[in-house]
């Protein structure tokens, strides 16, 4: 089970990753950054970045269908979009939410450059590695 330095180490080697960061996205700060970050502050990107995971995570427009909830098998808190994708005109930002035991406010930051990287297969990477991830 890696931990968060563990697991910026396997991100960074997918083809094609810029950079990448662990974030919390209730606080806006960034756990672990590895790489480089697309406006050369990895502090802001994270701010940035998390403000889109809340957006995300805390709107009924992407929620699962009704009846669901956040709770996840064995206690765990689970946000209710597993991730999000932006595309801009040379690359990818995958943003990867981590199932934790406690509040589920940590997610995966990977920027991805769009003509030497594969989405599909970094959004398969991202989810086993959320899986793993140990925090704490």
């Amino acid at each position: 089970m890696p931990g968060i330095d563990e697991c910026l180490l396997e991100v960074i080697r997918l083809p094609g990753a810029r950079g990448a960061s662990v974030v919390d996205w209730t606080s806006g700060l960034a756990l672990g950054t590895i790489g480089d970050s697309p406006n050369g502050d990895h502090e802001a990107t994270a701010a940035e970045a998390a403000e889109l995971a809340r957006l995300a995570a805390e709107h009924q427009a992407f929620a699962p269908a009704e009846g669901s909830d956040w709770s996840g098998s064995a206690g765990e808190k689970e946000p209710p979009v597993e991730d999000v994708i932006v595309t801009n005109r040379d690359g990818y930002h995958l943003l990867r939410f981590v199932r934790t035991s406690f509040d589920s406010s940590v997610f995966l930051h990977l920027w991805l450059d769009r003509d030497e990287g594969n989405l599909a297969l970094a959004r398969l990477r991202l989810a086993d590695l959320a899986d793993r991830l140990v925090l704490g």
